[in-house]
């Protein structure tokens, strides 16, 4: 459907490190595939063998970029080339023109006008197949996404311009401003708000769903992550942690229990 996240990807300098980390960390069950030029690794919950999310190595030249270790989402869209293109027309970039993936899809790096970057994908079935995928909220796929904005009541139309978005519930977080969740639907599927000063850029976060907060914390630093925020509780009864991998991507865990 246009505007739903479909896909989450991490690229990372160590992606045998990364395995050994996520794996016991969410459940997940990886497979590599030779890919031309490079190996790419599906990540899949049990039973669900389509996977759920994948990874590949940064590059000498996407470290040259200046590209750190990171998570982004790839966003559905029905026309790939024409959203690309709105993104330019409307003050955002296009990092990687759009092109096909033989089999998967046809996709593009893009960042909107205040610099946020993520993908966006028109998804191709192999023939004769139709996909299956975990209930939205079941352990060990991503819960939430989350864009910290440069400013996000200028940049909140551009979004529900182009991925017809919804306004949903509106936080008030005091001296952080207003956490403003959105939906497509009748479901929500994340939420926008300001960044803090020191943070240096916009960016695109995503909430990965494990049974309880604190036993995911323990897990998670056990096997070398780093604890930067939390567990908190937020608005509908959640817990939130966020963590940073031992390569350095950022990312963060969600639980409906403590």
């Amino acid at each position: 459907m246009h505007g739903t996240f479909i896909w989450h990807e991490l690229m990372t300098p160590d992606p045998a490190a990364a395995k050994a980390f996520y794996g016991p960390l969410l459940g997940w069950e990886p497979t590599d595939m030779d890919m031309e030029g490079f190996t790419y690794t599906t990540f899949a919950v049990p039973g669900f063998p389509s996977g759920v999310a994948g990874m590949m190595a940064l590059t000498d030249e996407m470290k040259g970029q200046g590209i750190p270790p990171n998570w982004t989402g790839y966003i559905a869209v029905d026309d790939v080339d024409k959203t690309a293109a709105e993104y330019e027309a409307e003050g955002g970039a296009v990092h990687r023109a759009p092109e096909d993936i033989p089999g998967i899809g046809r996709f593009a790096v893009v960042a909107d006008p205040q610099g946020a970057v993520v993908c966006i994908m028109t998804p191709k079935m192999p023939d004769g197949e139709t996909g299956s995928w975990p209930t939205p909220g079941s352990t060990g796929t991503v819960g939430w996404n989350e864009l910290m904005a440069g400013d996000w009541e200028k940049v909140w139309d551009f979004y529900a311009t182009r991925f017809g978005w919804e306004k949903d519930m509106a936080v008030d977080m005091d001296a952080m401003g207003i956490y403003q969740t959105f939906k497509l639907g009748d479901r929500g599927i994340g939420g926008m708000m300001t960044k803090r000063p020191e943070m240096p850029m916009p960016y695109w976060g995503f909430y990965f769903i494990v049974p309880a907060i604190d036993a995911a914390i323990e897990k998670m630093q056990s096997l070398g992550g780093e604890l930067l925020m939390g567990p908190h509780q937020v608005p509908g009864g959640s817990w939130i942690a966020a963590c940073v991998d031992p390569q350095g991507a950022y990312f963060n865990l969600t639980a409906a229990q403590k």
